[in-house]
């Protein structure tokens, strides 16, 4: 089964009872088509960035929640009855592509007796500088032929424990 992520975004004043009700229908419906919710997190009430328009009126704050879950693919379709959820100001289910977990992560491609053989990404960790020293007049705004010319370094600094090396570039 893969692992979904529903996000809901309740009115600002839904009281917690109406949530953990709403999280615990949620929670039933899926439970009841053999998933099951691995995590529930709340972010409070949060700013939005434009107000929802709904029958009592535009909001611009709401209750934001998120729901963790393995739950089979027509999960989407199934859920679709919190449209009709007066307390809701808008819901969204993400599904998480390419992870494995359970018997699927067991049978994978690889053939990992130690957990230190597994594969893992460098940490890259990137510094941007400029030569600021030609700037005199204080006025950063403006622009100028000789901000033009300015020699831009970067360094790259790669993680030591995959080698040690750093890499310097710079744009004429």
């Amino acid at each position: 089964m893969p692992l979904y992520d529903c996000m809901l975004l309740l009115k600002p004043h839904v009281r917690k009872e109406a949530v953990m009700d709403l999280a615990s229908r949620v929670g039933k419906h899926v439970y009841s088509r053999n998933g099951v919710i691995t995590n529930i997190k709340s972010f409070g009430t949060v700013q939005l960035g434009y107000g929802i328009k709904k029958l009592d009126g535009r909001h611009y704050q709401g209750q934001l929640m998120q729901m963790t879950m393995m739950a089979t693919p027509n999960i989407n379709k199934e859920l679709h009855y919190l449209n009709k959820e007066d307390r809701l100001l808008r819901w969204l289910l993400v599904k998480h592509r390419a992870m494995k977990f359970g018997l699927e992560f067991l049978a994978g491609d690889g053939d990992y007796d130690d957990i230190s053989e597994l594969p893992r990404g460098s940490i890259f960790r990137g510094h941007y500088t400029t030569d600021d020293s030609n700037d005199d007049d204080g006025d950063s705004d403006e622009y100028d032929e000789q901000e033009e010319n300015k020699e831009h370094v970067m360094k790259i600094y790669v993680d030591k424990d995959d080698c040690a090396a750093c890499l310097t570039l710079s744009a004429d």
